[in-house]
């Protein structure tokens, strides 16, 4: 006997059979069939409750499964423990299709539908995926600052509040302090958001993002970093794969098996392969999302969803990535799946000498990065890290089209309620 809770969200009789589907927190639904003639007592309870309405019901599996929407259910009793006091401003079923910005809206009501609350039960399944792999490979969890006094990745997309009497930003993005924890520990990874006063307004830009954030000590070079983001990768594929089957069938996702390593195209392949099909880019900035967008058309053809770019033009890159000998490229790298950025890392500069020097060829005061510079001097071993988006790496996994569709409260530009 079981005792399962959820809401109403669709209600059919078929002759004088009362079909109930409820949404719990399984992706498929609970399907009681209830006889008028047969179920007297939990039919006269459940035939006037509207949809939405909150309840729970005892009952075991139905020896046969009939239902192909959900899991059907044999009752004993109902208990109802809400009702809905005006009709609901979204249907719940599915059946009428809503609008992007009617579901960002009443993303926390339409969670009831199936196909909706399949997308953040794989979420969740990411982040427990991705700690399961660092756990398994000698990483320790860190929290950092969220209010900080300078920004990693420029003063452009820093979000500015007042810290009492002082000047201060919500955090870009973890890499700072983590680079200082190398000083202590030799793996460390935070699962954290980021804040980007970006004022993009695409389909695949956020203001408030989460991401995993890795860095690693004593590295013998970029490809210790390569080789932890694609294992890592790899790793929470094949557990959502394993463990959300239901999840997946709902979505109708087929999610491939993928066999590390990725594809390595430097920088410079990636420019030539671009120029060949007729895409004007540059040797020294960084790939716009059109040019990205096209070199995934490109790869895929190749058969290579998920691949790496390597080496980045140091004038396209923040001040902390570690430099070639000839200066003009870096060992940093982004990671793309279906023609889209899901993380960026690389090997860092951990010569004090060389970082203070980066950053004033960036045009940055090395005084305002005192705090974090200071670890530099006591024995900073050779590191490296990435940091891999949560909604993107979500939006190329169950193909969404938005990536607003991959979190639940929305904060973009015009966004910041609910």
């Amino acid at each position: 006997m079981s005792r399962l809770c959820g809401w109403i969200i669709r209600k059919a009789r078929v002759g004088k059979v009362l079909i109930v589907e409820i949404c719990g927190n399984n992706s498929k639904p609970y399907v009681l069939a209830l006889r008028e003639d047969r179920d007297k007592e939990l039919y006269s309870i459940a035939e006037p409750l509207d949809i939405g309405s909150a309840i729970c019901f005892e009952g075991t599996l139905a020896p046969e499964q009939k239902s192909r929407r959900g899991t059907e259910y044999v009752a004993t009793k109902i208990e109802v423990y809400s009702k809905p006091i005006e009709p609901l401003p979204v249907d719940i079923a599915g059946k009428v299709p809503a609008l992007l910005d009617t579901r960002i809206k009443y993303r926390w009501l339409l969670a009831r539908n199936p196909v909706e609350k399949a997308i953040f039960k794989i979420r969740a399944g990411v982040l427990k995926a991705a700690r399961e792999y660092f756990e398994k490979n000698g990483f320790i969890e860190v929290q950092t600052p969220k209010i900080v006094a300078a920004g990693a990745e420029g003063g452009a997309t820093l979000f500015k509040l007042q810290y009492f009497e002082r000047d201060a930003y919500l955090s870009q993005s973890p890499q700072l302090y983590k680079q200082m924890l190398i000083s202590s520990f030799e793996r460390i990874y935070e699962i954290t958001p980021y804040f980007r006063a970006e004022k993009f307004n695409t389909t695949r830009h956020l203001n408030e993002s989460w991401g995993i954030d890795v860095e690693q000590g004593f590295i013998n070079g970029v490809e210790d970093i390569l080789q932890t983001a694609e294992n890592l990768v790899a790793y929470i594929l094949d557990y959502v794969r394993a463990n959300y089957k239901d999840e997946l069938e709902v979505l109708g996702v087929d999610l491939p098996k993928l066999t590390p390593p990725f594809k390595r195209l430097k920088f410079t392949e990636a420019v030539d392969i671009l120029r060949s099909e007729g895409v004007e880019v540059s040797e020294l900035e960084d790939l716009s999302d059109a040019a990205e967008k096209k070199l995934g058309e490109i790869m895929a053809e190749k058969k290579h969803e998920l691949y790496f770019i390597v080496g980045f033009p140091w004038t396209s890159t923040a001040f902390y990535y570690m430099r070639e000998e000839d200066g003009v490229y870096t060992r940093k790298f982004d990671l793309d799946y279906k023609g889209l950025e899901i993380a960026s890392g690389g090997q860092r500069e951990h010569r004090y000498r060389n970082l203070v020097e980066a950053l004033r060829n960036k045009g940055l005061n090395p005084e305002d990065f005192e705090f974090y510079l200071e670890a530099f001097k006591y024995g900073i071993p050779p590191h490296g890290g990435f940091g891999l988006g949560v909604e993107r790496l979500l939006m190329k996994m169950l193909n969404l089209e938005n990536i607003r569709e991959a979190i639940l409260f929305v904060r973009d530009r015009t966004r910041i309620v609910p």
